[in-house]
This record gives C-alpha cells, structure tokens and sequence, in this order.
C-alpha cells in the first residue's frame, strides 16, 4: 500500500514510541506511577512516549498544533492542522502486564479527522488510514463486519469504573443490549475497540465520556473501512461529542435504537 509523507510520519512516530513502551512494558512490574485520578494512573511510559510522538510529529511539521493527553495543547501557527494523540491507550492495561493497548495518532484538517494511525507494539498490528483512501491493517485492506443482526454480533463496550462515568446509565443501556446480542467485550482500550470494529473483528462498538484522542484516529479507520460512526444521540461528530456508536450501517441503527430504549418499569 501506498502511504503519503504526512502518513509515513505518523506511522514512524508511532513505531517509535511502541518501541519505547515495549521496553517498559517488559519491566511493569518496576515502572514508577504517579495518581491522575481515581482508578487512573499514568505511568512514566505514557508522559515518555507522548514526548517521543510530540518531538517526531513536530520536527516534520512545525507548524501544527498537537493534542495529547499527558501535556498541554500546542496551538499551532498554522491554524488549520492538529495532530490528535494518546500516546498509551489502554494504559490500565498497560500497567496490569495485559498486552493490549495502543499508540493513537490523528491528523485533523480544518476540523476533519483525515489521517489515523493505531499500533498494538505488543501484537505489532499496525492500523492506518487516509481521507478517501481505505483503512489498513498492516498491508490488509479492512472492511467492517456484514452482519446485519444484532442476535449474530459480537458488540465492544466501555465500562465506567471508579469515579468515572454514569453507573446506573450505564448498567441500564447493558442490561438492554446484553438481551439482543450474541457477545459483548470489554477490552479496556477505545482505540484498539475502533480498530477491531474497522477490521471485521467486532461488529459494533460503544461507549460514552470519552476524550477526542480516545476515538479520533478509529472513527477514521471505520469511515474508510465502509462503517458509520455517530455520537450516542446520533450526530455526526463523535470525536467533538465524546461518545460513539459504531459498525455498519444495519449495526449502528439497530443498536442505536437498543441503547435508547426507556428503563424499564417493571
């Protein structure tokens, strides 16, 4: 697959810093962590490999803003590019010696999500996509899943742990969707959820109080891999909105309608 110079960087700074957090990730068990929240911890492998992408990114385009999640927000000169970043997805993962998380990186234009790179380091699937140009797995092109029921799917959530989230919300959209579908997964990183949903692993996906860079780079992936991606009231920018409902087109509607669905009374 053809990839274009800004793609090409995007992909080296997220090569660069999965082999950082590879590293790190070999010693968990000695990684220093400091308390961001409660039931969240930021580890200096996270602050270090947004250092890495940060650095890699504006080197190339000096000009752009850049939005992380461990720093500041760089306005950038330009004015009409940002990089969009987490630089760990999936960091309780990260932190717990589970291999499954992810370096997010997007390219937002004018306020389009245009460019996405997702890479597993511990699984070494890379994730890419352009505006218009297909979504990727490695050198696989991807297409979401065709399944058009939700008693054949397979839907991936986000849970809201300690002082996070509407709990009871939450518990009464599950106990809805739980009734009307074959599984439902909880793997603990949004990005790698958007790409399994691009890749046909997952039919569906959601999730709501989730930050831009949980989501932007993934919702470009399911776009380009044919899928719909909408925020849990049905607009269309779930990356401003910070919550997403995401498959195909018979997925998105059907589970859209099941989430919405009153409390019951009795």
């Amino acid at each position: 697959m053809a990839r274009s110079a800004l793609l090409n960087v995007m992909v080296q700074a997220a090569f660069k810093a999965g082999k950082s957090l590879s590293r790190d990730f070999g010693e968990v068990q000695n990684l220093q962590v400091s308390l961001k929240g409660p039931g969240d911890y930021v580890s200096q492998a996270d602050r270090k490999a947004e250092k890495l992408i940060r650095e890699e990114l504006l080197k190339a385009r000096p000009t752009y803003g850049f939005l992380g999640e461990e720093g500041e927000e760089i306005i950038g000169t330009d004015g009409a590019h940002r990089w969009i970043v987490d630089p760990l997805d999936g960091t309780t993962n990260f932190l717990h010696g589970i291999p499954h998380f992810a370096v997010s990186i997007a390219l937002e234009r004018q306020g389009e999500i245009v460019g996405a790179v997702v890479f597993n380091p511990a699984t070494d699937e890379l994730y890419t996509a352009e505006r218009g140009g297909g979504a990727f797995l490695n050198d696989r092109r991807l297409r979401v899943a065709a399944r058009k029921h939700l008693s054949d799917a397979v839907i991936a959530t986000g849970t809201p742990h300690l002082g996070r989230g509407n709990h009871g919300k939450y518990l009464i959209e599950l106990r809805h969707v739980m009734g009307e579908v074959a599984g439902i997964r909880r793997m603990g990183s949004a990005a790698l959820d958007l790409a399994y949903v691009a890749a046909g692993r997952f039919d569906g996906y959601w999730e709501r109080d989730l930050a831009a860079w949980d989501i932007a780079a993934g919702v470009l992936l399911i776009r380009e891999a044919g899928g719909w991606t909408h925020d849990i009231n049905g607009g269309a920018r779930p990356v401003d909105d910070g919550s997403v409902i995401c498959g195909n087109e018979y997925i998105v509607k059907a589970l859209t309608e099941v989430v919405h669905r009153p409390v019951p009374t009795k």
